[in-house]
């Protein structure tokens, strides 16, 4: 059976899942989206990541045309509908149809896209050998700009660090922020740990407040484990006991270089397998 795909209020088969070449999604990368975790056929996280994507449409005046509730029960029956138990949902609201041009007042119908399907971020093998990275010359947008919190269609600075990450035979990079302090990779947050204290870029260092992130930070301090949000360095990253990546479609990956040089032992350390464990306890809570 042919995937099926939410497009306003309808689960169609993936090859008649259109929308207008006018909407302005495609035209300007104007909406929001939110990528969402299936365990045991139960989406994962949902409530947050409906607020989130709420908040998101909120802080670019885009009205969703469903309340969370209607929400809610869409992702899960776009779940269902695809027998999906163990996967992934991309959520996406475009501002709809509109003349050309910029003016959001000329648009109208905002689609709500939902897409359900199988998903493999990474080879099983990184989660055990670790990623190498490098840093990006690419930095993440100045959040007086573009507000990193809002997750939104236009993801140009990621993919242009990215390309830099794949030309250099990596698979992810490190973006450092206005300031020169350490921002976010290119879809992941990042957490280091040194001296038994795990610390991670603070919101307004012009990172997404990511969801696996927030619950990473819970389960360590649930465990005991100091956690300070502060800003840091690439220094702070080469001198750092271990470090790891965390996300809804990387969940949570040890990362064993930077730039060339070897993180703590090079392998995966103590507490990032242990968090590692701790989150799939929690997926499959």
């Amino acid at each position: 059976m042919s995937l099926q795909v939410y497009i306003d209020g309808k689960l169609l088969p993936k090859e008649e899942a259109k929308i207008s070449v006018f909407d302005h999604g495609l035209l300007y990368g104007d909406g929001v989206f939110e990528g969402i975790r299936v365990y045991g056929k139960k989406v994962f996280l949902m409530q947050e990541h409906i607020d989130r994507l709420y908040e998101s449409a909120l802080a670019i005046r885009l009205e969703i045309p469903l309340s969370k509730e209607e929400m809610i029960k869409a992702v899960n029956e776009t779940v269902a509908a695809n027998g999906i138990e163990d996967g992934y949902v991309r959520l996406v609201i475009t501002r709809g149809a509109g003349s050309l041009g910029l003016d959001i007042r000329r648009t109208s119908n905002p689609q709500v896209i939902i897409i359900a399907d199988n998903i493999s971020l990474y080879d099983p093998q990184l989660y055990v050998d670790g990623l190498k990275i490098i840093t990006a010359a690419t930095i993440r947008n100045h959040p007086a700009a573009l507000s990193s919190r809002v997750k939104s269609l236009n993801y140009l600075n990621n993919i242009l660090a990215k390309i830099e990450g794949t030309d250099a035979g990596c698979i992810e990079a490190l973006m450092l922020n206005h300031k020169g302090e350490v921002a976010e990779c290119t879809g992941d947050n990042i957490f280091i740990i040194k001296n038994g204290v795990l610390k991670t870029p603070p919101v307004d260092a012009g990172i997404l407040e990511g969801i696996t992130r927030n619950a990473v930070i819970k389960l360590a301090e649930e465990s005991g484990i100091k956690v300070e949000q502060s800003p840091f360095t690439r220094h702070d990253i080469f001198v750092a006991d271990e470090c790891f990546l965390t996300g809804s479609a990387a969940e949570v990956i040890p990362v064993v270089a930077l730039d060339g040089r070897e993180i703590g032992t090079g392998k995966p350390g103590p507490i990032t397998k242990d968090l590692n464990e701790k989150f799939k306890q929690l997926t499959r809570s």
